[in-house]
């Protein structure tokens, strides 16, 4: 099931309420062809490119409705961030801001990301799918060894993303790859937004409309500034490189048919289901 309608509300009422600061971008697909646009309202004007490379409007738009939207994102590498809040699993992993000493840091193949209109697929063999409620941000311009008190500059904007996760594969691998990186498990979206105080916005997820997960980007261990200088000491981050939040609090399984949803202040909400892959 496509979730086209509300999200196409949800992105609209947004839009609308933003601040004149922020910026909000989308990619889209129609008859075919992939392209970013900006959105204001339900107009989506079509760019030359992505707006962090530099894209302008050509002239054409196209109604929010017309269309289906992609992940607002396009990166060469995915970097993620394990328990980056203090009460993820806090009872069994000992984790605190006092005792964690480095961001748990690890990537996922961008194979792994889908869009806001798509469906998560539970692979076969899988039983023990869940959710993890994020936010993201994408890099504007190419980092390497960047300070700290510079890190803020090299930030593009934020989006929303669902680290969908395989609990019984995480467990069991050596390493994490399969369990958070398997095709379709990572959605993202729906829009990716500028000018927006991204070290305090509020962040909630929804299982089945029953709120299941709730936290402030204030209370990540390691914010999204100490990240980028942290990953460029290592890593050179180009233009379109996406980095995740952590999730906060406990996570659920989800059943195929369940849908879950999350919103993030001032971003939107990002909706999708999960269904029994073949």
């Amino acid at each position: 099931m496509k979730l086209r309608t509300t999200v196409a509300g949800i992105i609209a009422a947004l839009t609308m309420a933003a601040s004149a600061s922020a910026e909000n971008y989308v990619r889209y697909e129609q008859n075919g062809k992939v392209s970013w646009g900006e959105i204001i309202g339900s107009t989506i004007h079509q760019l030359s490119d992505a707006p962090y490379l530099g894209g302008s409007r050509t002239g054409s738009s196209v109604d929010r409705g017309d269309v289906v939207l992609k992940a607002p994102v396009d990166p060469k590498i995915s970097f993620m961030t394990a328990f980056n809040y203090s009460d993820h699993k806090k009872e069994t992993f000992g984790i605190t801001q006092d005792t964690t000493k480095k961001p748990g840091l690890f990537t996922v193949p961008v194979s792994s990301i889908i869009g806001p209109e798509d469906d998560m697929v539970r692979p076969v063999g899988a039983t023990n799918f869940h959710y993890e409620a994020e936010m993201v941000i994408v890099i504007g311009k190419k980092a390497e060894n960047v300070a700290l008190e510079d890190a803020a500059d090299y930030i593009f904007g934020i989006t929303i993303g669902n680290d969908g996760s395989e609990r019984d594969w995480q467990a069991n691998d050596i390493q994490w790859t399969r369990a958070k990186g398997t095709k379709n498990f990572n959605p993202v979206g729906p829009q990716l937004v500028t000018g927006l105080d991204y070290t305090n916005l509020d962040i909630e997820g929804r299982h089945n409309g029953v709120k299941s997960q709730r936290a402030n980007s204030s209370g990540m261990i390691f914010n999204f500034n100490y990240m980028v200088h942290y990953i460029s000491k290592y890593f050179t981050l180009e233009p379109g490189d996406i980095i995740w939040s952590g999730t906060m609090g406990d996570t659920g399984p989800m059943q195929p048919g369940d849908v879950y949803e999350i919103t993030v202040e001032g971003v939107g909400t990002l909706t999708n289901k999960l269904v029994q892959g073949k």
